[in-house]
């Protein structure tokens, strides 16, 4: 069994995010293909460790982070976003917005966990060149 570290890949994701371009292509794939961020930076992270998961385990990951989705992270993010459609409406936006960026940002770090703690579940493969994104981003 392979033993993921959730610090590790809190670290690696927030270097990858802020390089140039990469929030832009992960965002889009959020909104424009319902893909989960923390999903597909775990699946970079593997891909970075030269371990590879199956399209099961791939299922079982999704899985793991529905109800999470569905229940705290996609009611936040819209919140933020009617809030921001609606900011001049609205007294003390930019702190309502600084606070629920800052909440928002404790539950992606929550979803990583349960991301990792899910894999670290997991027997995974090591291989050469591992290519986890493409089997999240080809999947329906």
């Amino acid at each position: 069994m392979n033993l993921l570290n959730s610090d590790r890949f809190w670290q690696f994701a927030c270097t990858l995010f802020a390089k140039p371009g990469q929030q832009q292509t992960l965002l889009a794939l959020q909104n424009q293909q319902g893909k989960n961020v923390n999903l597909c930076l775990l699946l970079l992270y593997l891909d970075s460790l030269k371990l590879s998961i199956t399209a099961e385990q791939l299922s079982t990951l999704i899985e793991s982070i529905d109800e999470f989705d569905t229940q705290a992270l996609n009611p936040l993010r819209s919140a933020r976003s009617y809030l921001k459609a609606n900011q001049e409406t609205i007294a003390d936006y930019t702190k309502i917005r600084e606070e629920l960026l800052s909440a928002e940002l404790k539950l992606e770090k929550q979803q990583q966990q349960i991301l990792i703690d899910t894999a670290n579940k997991f027997e995974l493969l090591e291989v050469v060149k591992p290519n986890n994104i493409e089997l999240y981003v080809k999947a329906t």
